[in-house]
């Protein structure tokens, strides 16, 4: 009888518990949007173009630094502005390797944050987000022994949706450190890229950033289109390393 009663308490418990952890996961996706939509409207047109985005940064002198750093952050966690966008503003306010610097420092608490945050939420509540199956498929891969080599390849590859892997991870048997160096270096390149466009606006060599531009931009097409296939390959790959 005790145990029974017992039984009941937690179920009552665990239900009450994943009513509140969605609750806050509806915060942090919905709330905080639609509360900067309709109270600060302003912060959306700030960030419509990347003139916008370095007028907007400029505008805190001393301070834009650790206001760069806070929006790469709520950029992984809830995605409210484009990363690219960012680190072309921060490479043509700040130059290239100080921009490299603040983005790889707001990319790794960003990390951080929403790895924790997914740790916090559990399975329910991030199916809830992505969809049962994806995240299902998702955790099949980031669980196996391959789970590595794909973080690189899903933060290497433009065009491969991030957000579904760093939530994932949190809820996988991987570990905060792998994940974390192998993110971060995945994203390097992405990150150089785009601050390198920054850069060269910054010193008026326009064709040089068109370039590069459209460098990423073919990358990023190719990414999207072939995300399955590099996924085969990368399979294929490392079954034949293993087996070697």
């Amino acid at each position: 009888m005790e145990n029974d009663i017992r039984q009941k308490r937690q179920k009552t418990y665990k239900k009450i518990t994943s009513i509140l952890k969605l609750a806050l996961l509806i915060a942090i996706i919905v709330a905080i949007p639609l509360y900067i939509y309709f109270f600060h409207h302003d912060l959306i047109e700030d960030f419509s173009s990347i003139r916008d985005v370095e007028n907007w940064l400029l505008q805190y002198k001393a301070k834009s630094a650790l206001i760069y750093i806070g929006a790469q952050i709520m950029q992984i966690i809830i995605c409210i502005v484009p990363g690219q966008a960012l680190q072309v503003a921060a490479g043509y306010l700040y130059g290239f390797w100080l921009a490299f610097a603040l983005s790889m420092i707001g990319a790794f608490l960003g990390s951080v944050a929403v790895f924790y945050i997914a740790q916090f939420l559990g399975q329910d509540a991030v199916h809830f987000l992505f969809g049962e199956r994806k995240i299902t498929e998702m955790l099949d891969k980031l669980n196996s022994k391959k789970g590595m080599v794909l973080v690189f390849i899903i933060f290497l590859i433009p065009g491969i949706p991030k957000d579904l892997c760093t939530y994932a991870a949190g809820i996988s048997n991987m570990h905060i450190r792998p994940f974390l160096i192998l993110s971060l270096i995945g994203r390097a390149p992405g990150m150089m890229c785009s601050i390198a466009i920054g850069k060269q606006l910054m010193q008026g060599n326009y064709h040089y950033a068109i370039i590069i531009a459209a460098i990423v931009v073919v990358i990023f097409i190719i990414g999207f289109i072939f995300k399955n296939k590099i996924f085969d390959l990368v399979d294929k790959a490392y079954d034949k390393l293993v087996n070697m």
